[in-house]
């Protein structure tokens, strides 16, 4: 099936049944394996859904940009916020990632399976200049499914055929845009694993991360 991932698409994904597992889904583990070790900075999550992350993040000390199309989404992640006590720490921006400029670089942005209505490649190359000298480019999003087999769809828990290949991207597709003058490799991973998806079934996420920091 063939997505044009505008606001209309992501409304109905977020007015829709599968909101309710993705309003309560967990940080990606990615995201803790990656960032953790980092010291807390100005932060920006590109295509923040249900704030996850971007709560996660904001927990432990960042101060967190969190972007995304859907006023549904942003609702029930400013909502998670409050609840967890660290609104403060988070600011809520509704944007078309495919045209929005923050007017800012942040010490990390990270994206966890966002898909604006542009290429998936030239997505990555649009918020890496939004990487601070000296910060961290985080990216995790879908391996094409026909690499690894049957998967999850794009939407975080709705089992199916797998995102459509404009959303998916490798490793090797990711660090060939990273000019190595500019930029430092840390991960660049493949990798499978397995999550509760929409009704409670189990479902396997081909992921590819890939983190690299910004030298210039």
């Amino acid at each position: 099936m063939t997505h044009s991932f505008d606001k209309e698409y992501w409304d109905q994904i977020w007015q829709g049944d599968r909101a309710v597992s993705m309003t309560t889904s967990q940080p990606n583990p990615h995201l803790i394996r990656e960032v953790s070790d980092l010291a807390p900075g100005t932060a920006l999550d590109a295509g923040c859904g249900a704030g996850a992350e971007a709560i996660w993040l904001a927990q432990r000390g960042w101060q967190v940009t969190a972007a995304d199309i859907s006023l549904d989404a942003l609702a029930h992640a400013s909502e998670r916020a409050a609840d967890c006590g660290i609104a403060e720490r988070l600011h809520w921006v509704q944007a078309d990632l495919s045209t929005w400029e923050p007017g800012a670089q942040y010490d990390l942005v990270t994206t966890h399976y966002a898909h604006p209505a542009m290429p998936q490649l030239q997505f990555y190359d649009r918020i890496a200049p939004w990487v601070a000298l000296g910060g961290t480019l985080l990216i995790v999003g879908h391996l094409p499914h026909n690499d690894r087999g049957p998967t999850a769809d794009h939407a975080h828990g709705g089992g199916g055929d797998g995102p459509p290949a404009s959303a998916s991207a490798t490793v090797a597709a990711i660090t060939a845009r990273l000019d190595p003058a500019v930029w430092e490799i840390a991960t660049a991973q493949e990798s499978d694993r397995t999550m509760s998806g929409h009704g409670e079934h189990e479902v396997t996420l081909h992921d590819v991360v890939v983190r690299a920091t910004r030298r210039f």
